[in-house]
């Protein structure tokens, strides 16, 4: 598993604005929208092209247009919902798919509600959108079932992830040749809470993006 923490000022500015707990729910979904749009320059850095040849007022010039088939993104209900339209800014004609999953708040333990994927990912980059990559319990979930139905690459875009969870997926997704899984994030912070949150974090992001606190 490869893991790429995007360092950019205007990242680092979003986010900031993101964390600080004055910050309100209109705000907070315009920067999550922002942020996402900004990280999935990197997360689509590797997406799949093939050459093209066009015409031009004045000439022919030769470039590249994505290649068939086409991406999938894969917002994990709720708080994911958040980041769609910024992936989708990038990506306007990839497919969309939905996996819902509930954390135990006592066991941090989470389990599937809803899953709405294609049965078969042959050949197929696809893009799973998490704003907080914690314990790393759903986003193990989410990518083996990607992989189990035989998606090319999964690339995970969260907000903020933490160590653990980060362990958990390098641990579980060692083989880059047979499972090429990446992460890309704004920031690592330093570790998570008894509760299993993010910390210094920005709190639940799914209330935050809501308005449910």
């Amino acid at each position: 598993m490869q893991t790429s923490v995007v360092d950019h000022p205007l990242i680092a500015h979003k986010l900031t604005a993101l964390r600080d707990i004055h910050t309100d729910t209109p705000t907070f979904r315009r920067l999550s929208d922002e942020l996402t749009t900004l990280l999935g320059y990197e997360a689509t850095r590797h997406v799949t092209v093939e050459p093209v040849t066009v015409h031009t007022p004045v000439g022919t010039a030769d470039g590249v247009k994505l290649a068939r088939p086409i991406p999938l993104l894969v917002p994990v209900l709720r708080a994911g919902v958040g980041m769609l339209d910024g992936m989708a800014r990038l990506l306007p004609k990839a497919d969309i798919g939905f996996v819902g999953l509930v954390r135990d708040e006592d066991t941090l333990v989470s389990s599937t509600y809803a899953t709405r994927l294609p049965d078969d990912l042959a050949g197929r980059q696809t893009f799973i959108l998490d704003p907080m990559l914690a314990t790393g319990g759903t986003m193990e979930t989410v990518i083996r079932m990607l992989l189990d139905r035989r998606a090319a690459a999964v690339t995970a875009v969260s907000l903020l992830a933490a160590p653990e969870g980060l362990a958990r997926l390098a641990a579980a997704f060692p083989d880059e040749l047979r499972n090429p899984v990446r992460v890309v994030t704004a920031c690592v912070d330093a570790r998570l809470n008894d509760r299993g949150y993010i910390v210094p974090g920005l709190g639940d992001a799914g209330d935050r993006l809501f308005g449910t606190i």
